[in-house]
C-alpha cells in the first residue's frame, strides 16, 4: 500500500477513526453490531448486509459500459428495475428525454514543419504524427477492450477541424489565464493544452473560449494521477500514459437538461433553441499524458517558471508551442434528444404522514463505471435489500424512504434534477437526501452535512460533529439542496491508491485491485447509510438543529467580513455593513432556536399524535426558510440563499452564495435583504404554535 503500513496496521488505524464500526472491520464480521442508534430496527438492518451481496451487485452492474442514452445503458435501467421489484418495493421507471450528446469521431494530429522544407520545395512540407485518443488493450484486463468503449471524449463538445499553435495552460483555472494575460501570451486563435484538476472540466473551456482560444486538449498529467504517485496501470492502480478522462464540459448556469431549465424533460417538453444556450462552442479532446508528452516535448517557447505549473513529465514544461510546432484538433460529435430513466423504489413508512427520506446514486457511466459510479449504487442496492427484508418481517421506519438510481448525472446531473424539478412540491415533505456517488473506494469515512442536521448524522455515523464539512457541488444532490433546500448528506469512505477516473479502466479487475476484493469500503458505508437512514426517518420529528443552521450563518458573516477586510476595495465599508446587518439578524433567533431543538429533541416522548406531526412540519421548514424563489442573481435557477456551487470551479460548495457573487457595495446591500428576509421566514418557523 502506498502508506507503507501493512493491510492489518491500516485496519488497527482505521478501527480507532471510526469507532462505530470497529467490531466489522478488527472482526471481519459483517453481522457485527454498530451501536449508532436506538431505534428498534437498526440491530435487525445489520445483520442483513454482506460482503458477498456487494461483490454480487457489482458484477451485476459492471458487466457492460452503460453511457446514457445507449443500449448498454437501457439495459443497466432494466436491471436496477427487475432487482428492485425482486425485493418487493414499489418501482417506478421515471422517463425523461434531455439533449445529450455522443461521439462520432476524434483524431489529434502534430503537424511539424520540415527543416528542409525551404531548401527543397518539392519535400513535404510538413510531417504529421497521429496521437493515440483511447487507451491501449491490455491482458491482463480483457474488458478494456470490450467493443462498446470508445475513445475519450467530452460530451457536449463543438464538432470542427482545426490546426493551431498551442499554448500550455497548466490547470486552466480563471487565475491560470490571468496569469497568461500577465505574461502577455495571447491564446486568441490557438489550441490550449491543460491538464485535469483545479477545477471542472467545463469551466477549462469556458475560460479558453472568454480567452479566444480554437480549441482545448485536456490531460491527465502524471504528477496528478499517473507514474509520479506509483506503479501504474495494471502492474498499480494509477493512470498509465494511455489513460483518459472523459466527462461533460457543459457549463450553463443551471444543472439538469440544458434545454428545459426549471421544468421536467418531458418527451413532449417546451425547449430551448440549442443554439441560443451557452454551450462549448469550439472543439475540445481529451488525451492521455503520453499523447500530451509528445506535444509538450516539441514546444518551444519559455519554460515556465511558476512551480506549480510544472507536472510530472521528464521534460520542460513551456508556455508555448512556436510557429513550428502546430496541432490539428478533428473532433466530430452528435447532440440530440435522447431516452433514458431514474429508477425508483419506495418503502413504505408505518406512519403513514407523507414524510420520506430519499436515498440515492447515478447508475450512468462513461463505460463500466465499477468505480464511478458503482462503488456507490452498490450500497444503494444493498441499503434497499436490508430495508426490504426487514420491511417483510414487520419492521418498518415511521417515513417512507425512496432508493433511486439516478440516470444521466455524468451529462450534467441530469436525471436527478429532472426528478426533483418534477416533485418541487411533494419536496416539502422530504426530511433528507442522502448521496452515494463513488462511495466506496476506500476505509477512511468521509461525511458531509447541511447544518441542520450535521448533529444527527454524527451521532449516526460516530464521528464528531466539527468532521463533518461542507458539501460541494457535482452531484446528485445539488437539486434537493441546492435548488429546494432539502437537507442533504454525503457518505463515503476513501483513500484507496490510484485512479481510473471515467477512464476505459474503471472495470471491476481495476476496482478489485486497487480497492480490494473484500468490500470493506462498501461495508463500511452501507453500515453508515443505514444508520443515518434509520436515525432520520425512524423519528417521529426530523433530528434538526436551528441553532447548527444559525451558527453556520454567523460563522460564514464573520469569514466574510475577514475576506473583504484582507482585500482592501473603495466599497468596504458598504459591504461589511451588509454582512454585520445579516449577522445581527440571525443572532436575535439563537434563543428561539435553542427553545425550538429543545422540542424536537422530545418529540419522541409526544403524546399528541397532531402536535407532533405539526412540530415534524415545522422541523422540515427550517432549511427551507433560507429558500428564495427569485434565486440567485445570474443563476435564479440555483434558491438556497445559504450554499450553492461555486461560480468558477462547480466542485467546491460556495456559503452565503449571494454575497460571495456579489461583485459591489449595492449587490451586498440587495444580499443583506434577501438574507435578513429569510431570517424573518426561519423566525416565524420558530415561533408558529
Amino acid at each position: 500500500m502506498a502508506s507503507g503500513l501493512g493491510r492489518g496496521e491500516v485496519i488497527c488505524v482505521v478501527a480507532i477513526a471510526l469507532i462505530k464500526f470497529s467490531s466489522l472491520i478488527l472482526a471481519q464480521t459483517p453481522s457485527a453490531p454498530v451501536p449508532t442508534s436506538d431505534s428498534p430496527i437498526l440491530k435487525s438492518l445489520e445483520s442483513v448486509p454482506s460482503a458477498l451481496r456487494l461483490r454480487e451487485w457489482h458484477d451485476l452492474l459492471g458487466g457492460e459500459p452503460h453511457v446514457a442514452g445507449t443500449d448498454g445503458d437501457a439495459r443497466e435501467i432494466r436491471r436496477i428495475d427487475l432487482a428492485f421489484r425482486k425485493m418487493g418495493l414499489m418501482v417506478e421507471t421515471h422517463e425523461f428525454w434531455p439533449l445529450l450528446s455522443k461521439p462520432i469521431s476524434a483524431r489529434v494530429e502534430i503537424v511539424d514543419k520540415t527543416d528542409d522544407a525551404d531548401a527543397n520545395p518539392t519535400a513535404p512540407s510538413t510531417r504529421r504524427g497521429v496521437l493515440s485518443v483511447i487507451e491501449k488493450n491490455l491482458a491482463e484486463d480483457p474488458a478494456a477492450a470490450h467493443s462498446d468503449l470508445t475513445w475519450g471524449w467530452n460530451a457536449y463538445s463543438a464538432s470542427g477541424d482545426i490546426t493551431c499553435e498551442v499554448v500550455y495552460a497548466n490547470y486552466g483555472t480563471r487565475e491560470d489565464f490571468a496569469r497568461l494575460k500577465e505574461l502577455g501570451v495571447d491564446v486568441k486563435g490557438k489550441i490550449v493544452i491543460a491538464r485535469y484538476g483545479g477545477n471542472f472540466r467545463g469551466y477549462k473551456v469556458k475560460f479558453a473560449q472568454e480567452a479566444g482560444a480554437a480549441g482545448l486538449l485536456i490531460y491527465i498529467d502524471p504528477a496528478d494521477s499517473g507514474f509520479k504517485k506509483g506503479d501504474v496501470y495494471p502492474a498499480g492502480p494509477w493512470a498509465n500514459d494511455t489513460c483518459i478522462q472523459r466527462g461533460s464540459i457543459v457549463s450553463l448556469p443551471y444543472p439538469g437538461d440544458p434545454l428545459t431549465p426549471g421544468k421536467p424533460a418531458t418527451k413532449d417538453a417546451v425547449r430551448l433553441d440549442p443554439d441560443a444556450i451557452d454551450l462549448p462552442k469550439i472543439p475540445v479532446q481529451p488525451i492521455g499524458y503520453g499523447a500530451a508528452g509528445q506535444i509538450l516535448a516539441k514546444m518551444t517557447g519559455s519554460e515556465v517558471t511558476d512551480a506549480s505549473w510544472r507536472g510530472g513529465l521528464a521534460m520542460p514544461y513551456r508556455i508555448e508551442g512556436g510557429s513550428a510546432l502546430q496541432v490539428r484538433m478533428k473532433v466530430e460529435q452528435k447532440r440530440e434528444i435522447r431516452r433514458t430513466a431514474n429508477v425508483i423504489a419506495r418503502l413504505k413508512g408505518s406512519a403513514n404522514d407523507g414524510s420520506f427520506v430519499v436515498i440515492g446514486c447515478h447508475h450512468d457511466a462513461w463505460g463500466f463505471g465499477a468505480a464511478d459510479p458503482l462503488a456507490g449504487t452498490i450500497v444503494l442496492m444493498e441499503t434497499a435489500r436490508a430495508f426490504a427484508e426487514c420491511a417483510a418481517k414487520g419492521l418498518l421506519p415511521k417515513s417512507d424512504i425512496l432508493f433511486c438510481a439516478w440516470g444521466a448525472e455524468e451529462f450534467g446531473i441530469i436525471g436527478s434534477t429532472e426528478w426533483v424539478e418534477s416533485h418541487e412540491d411533494e419536496l416539502v415533505n422530504a426530511s433528507a437526501y442522502i448521496n452515494l456517488d463513488m462511495a466506496s473506494m476506500g476505509l477512511n469515512l468521509g461525511v458531509g452535512a447541511s447544518p441542520s442536521v450535521k448533529n444527527a448524522v454524527a451521532k449516526a455515523c460516530g464521528v464528531e460533529p466539527s468532521k463533518i464539512g461542507m458539501i460541494g457541488g457535482g452531484s446528485d444532490h445539488v437539486g434537493f439542496l441546492f435548488r429546494c433546500a432539502v437537507p442533504s448528506i454525503t457518505i463515503s469512505a476513501g483513500g484507496a491508491p490510484g485512479t481510473s477516473y471515467h477512464s476505459n479502466y474503471d472495470t471491476v479487475a481495476w476496482y478489485r485491485k486497487s480497492v480490494g476484493e473484500d468490500y470493506f469500503s462498501a461495508m463500511i458505508v452501507t453500515r453508515a447509510t443505514l444508520a443515518t437512514a434509520v436515525e432520520i426517518a425512524d423519528r417521529t420529528v426530523p433530528p434538526v438543529s436551528a441553532l447548527s443552521l444559525i451558527e453556520v450563518i454567523r460563522k460564514n458573516c464573520a469569514d466574510l467580513q475577514a475576506a473583504i477586510k484582507s482585500h482592501p476595495g473603495n466599497e468596504d465599508a458598504m459591504r461589511i455593513e451588509a454582512v454585520q446587518q445579516v449577522d445581527d439578524c440571525f443572532a436575535k433567533l439563537e434563543d428561539s432556536a435553542r427553545a425550538f431543538d429543545a422540542k424536537v429533541m422530545g418529540a419522541s416522548s409526544q403524546a399528541d399524535v397532531a402536535s407532533a406531526q405539526i412540530l415534524a412540519r415545522r422541523a422540515r421548514a427550517i432549511d427551507r426558510a433560507l429558500l428564495d424563489e427569485s434565486g440567485l442573481p445570474g443563476r435564479p435557477w440555483f434558491r438556497n440563499l445559504l450554499i450553492a456551487s461555486d461560480r468558477d470551479s462547480g466542485y467546491k460548495g460556495s456559503a452565503l452564495p449571494s454575497f460571495e457573487d456579489a461583485q459591489d457595495g449595492a449587490g451586498a446591500t440587495e444580499a443583506a435583504e434577501r438574507l435578513c428576509a429569510s431570517a424573518q421566514r426561519l423566525a416565524e418557523v420558530l415561533s408558529e404554535k
